[in-house]
Parts: structure tokens; sequence; C-alpha cells
């Protein structure tokens, strides 16, 4: 029974900065395996409600669930389940690979004894075996990010949460992230933040639009490409009429 329900539970989620409201009653739900893309314009809320639901901010009101863990009454057991890597990656780049990627795993709690094995999977999932003594700082934006990827699923997390993964790339390092998120997938439900839309056309199963702080869509992407429209006539049509509701 347990199988069977979602991953990840948003329920009624709002958040203020000052008078500012970010999101306000945002809900849905990830099963296992699924790859959701969040989708909006800039300023949408789309890291404001990766980092509610990573732990790293609190809501105003609202509760999320992960793996049928509270995040804010049972944050340790929740935040097992989570793989988080934020827009700004959080490398220490005085650090080898192989010595920051042994730094995060400690940090998960991972035991000394599956350390290594631990480390180097990770390191051979995200193209980064032969590279363990490479100086962080020295290493391309592709690499960096691929590194931010590995800390994310050192502790092997049920769910993968990325904000903007191919922002700041070149359009080859873009194609060899989105490989590499395509094979994570294979092991790893993902939560994927984006304003790009043939990212979530190229990698998503479903997608997920927000505007001004309201979900405006969540159809599975297949449904939607079905009747024939297209997601960036869906999308611009959408926020447009967001925008006026919210005027």
């Amino acid at each position: 029974m347990i199988e069977n329900k979602p991953l990840v539970s948003v329920n009624q989620l709002t958040r203020f900065y000052g008078k500012v409201c970010a999101i306000k009653d945002i809900s849905f739900d990830i099963n296992r395996g699924e790859i959701l893309g969040l989708l909006g314009p800039n300023g949408a809320g789309k890291s404001t409600t990766m980092q509610i639901i990573s732990g790293v901010l609190s809501a105003n009101s609202g509760s999320v669930s992960i793996a049928g863990y509270d995040i804010q009454d049972s944050p340790k057991l929740a935040k097992k389940n989570i793989g988080f890597l934020p827009e700004q990656l959080p490398l220490y780049y005085d650090l080898t690979i192989d010595e920051y990627l042994l730094y995060a795993a400690k940090l998960r709690g991972i035991k000394k004894i599956n350390l290594k094995e631990k480390i180097d999977i990770c390191k051979e999932r995200c193209g980064l075996e032969n590279l363990g003594l490479r100086l962080i700082n020295n290493l391309s934006k592709g690499y960096k990010q691929r590194v931010g990827l590995a800390q994310a699923i050192v502790h092997t997390p049920s769910i993968i949460i990325l904000d903007e993964p191919t922002s700041g790339l070149d359009p080859k390092q873009i194609l060899e992230i989105r490989e590499l998120m395509h094979e994570l997938s294979k092991n790893h439900s993902i939560i994927l933040s984006t304003h790009i839309l043939s990212e979530v056309e190229t990698i998503c199963d479903r997608v997920l639009i927000i505007n001004k702080g309201n979900i405006v869509l969540d159809q599975h992407l297949k449904d939607l490409l079905s009747n024939k429209n297209s997601l960036e006539k869906t999308f611009l049509h959408l926020t447009e009429n967001n925008k006026k509701i919210n005027e």
C-alpha cells in the first residue's frame, strides 16, 4: 500500500516575503519514478516552492510530506529521501572532487564502511570516475554541475530536486546534463525547475506551470501534446491570462 502513495505530497503551501506573496495555496503530488517539470517565468515562485519542499525554507502555511514524513515534524527522516541541487552550486572550490564528496557523504550520515562505495557509484553515474583528484575550482562549469549532481545523489535519495540545472551552460554542456538527468531518472523521481520550455519537453513526464505564485496547469506532457497543443503556446496563454487575473 505504501508504494501506491505519492512520494511527495505538497498541500496548500503559502509563503510571504514581507508583504509580498511568493506562492499561494500550492498543492500537487509526485509519484515514484516520475519526472515533474516545474515551469514558469522568472519570479513565478518556482525556487521558493523547491526550497520549501527541500526544507531550506519554511512555509507560512501548508505542509510537505516526503515518503510519508512531514518535512517540518520529521525533517531528518524526510531529508534522507531528498537530494537537492540549488541554482547556486553548493561547492567548496578549494577541495578536490573526492574530498568534497567525502564531506557530503559524511554530512548525509553514510556509514564509514560504505563511504568509498557510495562515492565511487555516484562519481561513475555522473561521469566523474577518473577526476576524483581534480580541484573543483579548475573544472569547467559543466563538470562543476556534475559534481553538484553527485552530492545530491550520494546518499541514494528517493527524489532529486534540481533548480535550473542547466543555467549558464553552453549547448554541449546542456546536452550532457540532460543526458545525465535521463540516466538518473531510472533510479530516482525528479523535480526539475526551469524556465526553458524545450528542457521540459525533452526530459519530463508531467508539467506543472506556475505563474505569479499560482499553479495554472498540472498535466501529463503526452496528454498536453496529444491534443495538438504546443507547450510554448499553452505556457504563453496561461501565464498571460494569469497576469490579467492578478492585475
